[in-house]
């Protein structure tokens, strides 16, 4: 029998003798790499924390302790030990488990996340709130060091020093690398200064030698200069020390019984405290550690020849349209330079950085540097393209605002993830851009239906030259669209009119133009003159155009792959009030409803939202067949 199969809890895991952890870890291995590999997920951060998952749930009393992990995507071992490992075949799938910690989803989850560098801050918050209330338990926040190099990682920190609570944070750190004298001689003090006798010594001592005369206090003094220029020469962490946080570390992150020797002494700190964990990304699944950027987020894949089972769409990514554009329009122009945050292989800059490496920027996780770095180079006459996942361009909200919008500077942005993503649910859908962006002065927001339209909105985009411009585009591959034809320039605000009707007209922006296009057909095919239009841009919205539309027809039928609180509809319908026409048509709105949606595949989540062409043809009908039946009763 497998020692996974009687683990349901961390209880039944603190039964087991620390010797048969190790064997515990790769089974729990072999039991992930064989459930993602059918799923798809965050394979590779969440091999590299097995057994300090293991050490975290041994050495500390949880649900009680509470454990926040920063993003979450290395929680798949926490989730196994946790009474999910039944529900781990399910994992990203349309109602099962979430690939992020989820507190609707566990006891164990005190925190749900998915985006980086929060865990401290939240720790903190609890600590503070768990010192206020009087309770006894412990805080931890393991939090990678790619996490670390977030702002709001610093703020928390430069926080929880001055706060001086009880916290243990775990940095995870799986791309340093230490020679061996350096971590030997790191170990020897690492067990030195964990030692309870050498510790309660060094107290006595210390609180003595203040009590003293000045003679006391001056060998004080020394002591500590002294103390402090060697750790500066031979420990890395005190930075972190001077922060006011207690250093640890570095320390071996795949060695389970000195992990649970380390955190465990950090239960006795009164202070905040940091262990630095060094594991190996991708531990334990040979493609994994190889190539770990590949099996950071995977598909479903081979386990014994690691080769990703590809979709049967030829067509390229809009990702891969966008990386390829950029390249062909940087060698014409040699004024434009990209930046990402820590997303170069998400965003397809790789080929960039290689064709002009002094022309690329990877700023780290720290989307609020990028957009404010973006507008300092744009203020110096270069033309930056910030190429950011939607739902992480959220954090740079006031950085948009206040450092490039309100200066009308000249930084392309290149949104990509926009709309529903699917597996990775709610914190990366990415379904609020258009509803925040249409809001700011001065900025020009466009979305394309194909890859074509995508090409040419991104010269257009360098064309133009009174201001931000935003451009988003969905996860995956486009309709199949030519992608290699001459550029064209988009005339600004200015939609396609792809087909002329008379009662309905279908306004679709951005990648539904496909449904559109069906629902079109089914409408003509009922006696319904529909027109269809491809809208193109969000903001500005071209009155002339919209008058015309509202006038021609009873109803128009807004799509699109947002939000529909504040979206592309909502800008329809505010355009509509402010025409002062004697009629107004009826005005139908599509998009993603006001709540937050849970993970699933993309055509499962469009069902269920009654986005399908099934359903927007039935309501669109319904709706007709109402207002038809109300004015048949009007005449009588």
């Amino acid at each position: 029998m497998k020692l996974l199969d009687i683990i349901n809890s961390p209880s039944d895991l603190r039964k087991l003798p620390v010797e048969d952890l190790p064997k515990l870890a790769q089974e729990i291995r072999d039991f992930m790499i064989e459930n993602v590999s059918r799923t798809g997920g965050h394979l590779a951060p969440s091999l590299g924390t097995v057994e300090l998952t293991l050490a975290l749930h041994y050495a500390f009393n949880t649900p009680q302790d509470q454990i926040v992990w920063d993003v979450g995507h290395q929680a798949y071992a926490h989730k196994i030990i946790t009474g999910r490992r039944d529900k781990l075949p399910t994992l990203r799938q349309y109602g099962g488990l979430s690939g992020f910690p989820r507190r609707s989803e566990s006891e164990y989850d005190p925190a749900s996340v998915g985006h980086a560098s929060t865990s401290i801050s939240i720790a903190l918050g609890m600590a503070t709130a768990r010192d206020l209330q009087r309770e006894k338990y412990a805080v931890i926040a393991v939090i990678g060091d790619g996490s670390l190099s977030g702002g709001l990682a610093f703020e928390g920190l430069n926080n929880l020093g001055s706060a001086s609570t009880p916290v243990t944070i775990i940095l995870n750190d799986n791309e340093m690398s230490i020679s061996r004298n350096v971590g030997a001689l790191s170990r020897y003090l690492t067990r030195v200064i964990t030692d309870k006798r050498y510790n309660k010594l060094k107290s006595e001592i210390w609180e003595l030698l203040g009590n003293l005369s000045n003679v006391g206090r001056g060998i004080r003094n020394m002591v500590s200069s002294i103390d402090d220029s060697l750790k500066h020469f031979l420990l890395p962490g005190k930075l972190f020390e001077d922060m006011g946080i207690r250093y640890i570390g570095p320390i071996d992150g795949h060695n389970i019984a000195q992990l649970i020797e380390i955190t465990r002494f950090t239960q006795s700190s009164t202070t905040p405290v940091m262990v630095h964990v060094l594991t190996k990304k991708g531990k334990g699944y040979s493609f994994a550690e190889d190539d770990a950027t590949k099996y950071h987020g995977i598909s479903r894949f081979s386990v014994s020849t690691g080769t990703v089972v590809k979709s049967p769409n030829a067509a390229p990514s809009y990702s891969e349209v966008f990386g390829h554009t950029i390249i062909e329009l940087a060698r014409q122009r040699p004024e434009i330079v990209a930046i990402t945050a820590a997303m170069a292989d998400g965003t397809r800059l790789t080929d960039f950085r290689r064709e002009f490496p002094n022309r690329f920027f990877d700023v780290g996780i720290a989307e609020e540097h990028a957009v404010t770095f973006a507008a300092g180079l744009a203020l110096k006459g270069l033309r930056p393209v910030v190429a950011i996942y939607s739902t992480f361009l959220q954090r740079a909200y006031d950085q948009i605002v206040h450092d490039v919008a309100l200066d009308n500077l000249n930084v392309v942005f290149c949104i990509d993830r926009a709309g529903l993503v699917g597996d990775d649910g709610p914190t990366h859908h990415g379904m609020f851009d258009l509803s925040y962006l249409r809001t700011i002065p001065n900025v020009l927001v466009m979305a394309p239906s194909d890859e074509s339209e995508l090409r040419n909105m991104i010269y257009t985009a360098f064309q133009y030259t009174k201001g931000p411009v935003f451009i988003r585009y969905p996860r995956g591959c486009g309709p199949g669209a030519p992608a290699n034809e001459p550029f064209r320039e988009i005339p600004i605000g200015t939609p396609v009119v792809l087909k002329k009707g008379r009662e309905c007209a279908l306004v679709s922006v951005g990648n539904f133009l496909p449904t559109a296009t069906e629902v079109c057909n089914r409408l003509e095919s009922t006696g319904i003159s529909t027109s269809l239009i491809d809208a193109r841009f969000v903001k500005p919205l071209d009155n002339d155009f919209y008058r015309t539309l509202f006038e021609g027809h009873q109803f128009v039928v807004t799509l699109e792959n947002n939000s529909l609180s504040g979206g592309f509809g909502s800008s329809v319908l505010e355009l509509s009030s402010t025409l002062d026409l004697e009629t107004l048509p009826r005005i139908i709105r599509f998009g993603l409803p006001d709540a937050f949606i849970m993970h699933g595949d993309i055509k499962t989540l469009i069902k269920e939202l009654e986005l399908d062409v099934e359903s927007i043809h039935n309501r669109i009908l319904s709706a007709i067949q109402s207002i038809m039946d109300k004015s048949f009763v009007r005449r009588r």
